[in-house]
């Protein structure tokens, strides 16, 4: 059986856990070392389970617990040398990867997808097991040829919807963040994540909102969104609710 556990998904925090029976892999931990814990208690995630803590890129809502958590677990950081170097993550095992091509870690293969974003050297994760594939794409101004053949070949799909374009440009953050946002290295709007999701169709997988900005955004806004944009049902887009909140997807495979 293989199982996302979305522990977390938005500038509040990011972590991610992929199952695939008795082994897991975290991706992004930016809660604290303790809330991380509680949530896979909630979720049913064993903790000696976890074999690495993949990253996605050095800002504080992807990476603030992965120091403390790899020395509680006793498991390595993987993620690229520019990202590691720009993150402060104390003494950990630490394992270099590029963008050049999958990576076998455990019974888990692991391709870093280029993303667009205002970081050194971001990333987002297509994985792969002997039960199902997962993609989860968050932080990135636009979609690369990469994650559109990704989004059409995955299973489980965590895809960014950061905001929604009318709310950005009537809430409270300045022209200058706004302008970063909705940039070619800021964030998917909910119209981009729908039309990356529509030109790559596939039926049968899971599709799950990633990363909603708690004041450009509300979730039935998102959801209604690319379910009107897609054809998707809308009971068939999930997102998560609330911070606290914590989802747990199953693969069904092809």
């Amino acid at each position: 059986m293989l199982e996302v556990h979305v522990l977390a998904s938005g500038s509040d925090g990011t972590c991610t856990v992929i199952q695939s029976d008795d082994d897991a892999i975290v991706i992004d931990a930016g809660l604290s070392c303790k809330a991380l814990l509680k949530q896979m208690d909630q979720e049913g995630v064993d903790p000696s389970s976890i074999r690495g803590i993949f990253l996605t890129h050095e800002h504080a809502d992807h990476v603030s617990g992965a120091g403390p958590l790899a020395r509680r677990l006793g498991v390595p950081v993987l993620t690229s040398m520019p990202t590691f170097s720009a993150c402060s993550l104390g003494q950990v095992d630490f394992i270099p990867i590029d963008h050049r091509g999958p990576v076998s870690f455990g019974g888990f293969e692991v391709t870093p997808l280029p993303t667009c974003h205002d970081a050194v050297d971001p990333c987002c994760y297509f994985t792969k097991t002997d039960q199902g594939s997962v993609l989860l794409a968050t932080d990135t101004g636009k979609t690369t040829f990469q994650i559109d053949d990704a989004i059409s070949k995955a299973d489980v799909l965590i895809l960014e919807s950061n905001y929604d374009p009318d709310m950005l440009a009537n809430g409270p953050y300045p022209p200058a963040l706004q302008n970063r946002i909705r940039g070619d290295h800021g964030h998917l709007s909910n119209f981009d994540c729908a039309r990356a999701i529509n030109r790559n169709v596939r039926d049968g997988r899971s599709v799950f909102l990633a990363h909603l900005s708690r004041k450009n955004n509300v979730p039935d806004l998102a959801r209604d969104t690319v379910a009107t944009v897609t054809g998707m049902h809308r009971l068939k887009v999930d997102c998560l609710e609330f911070f606290g909140d914590s989802r747990t997807l199953k693969v069904k495979g092809r």
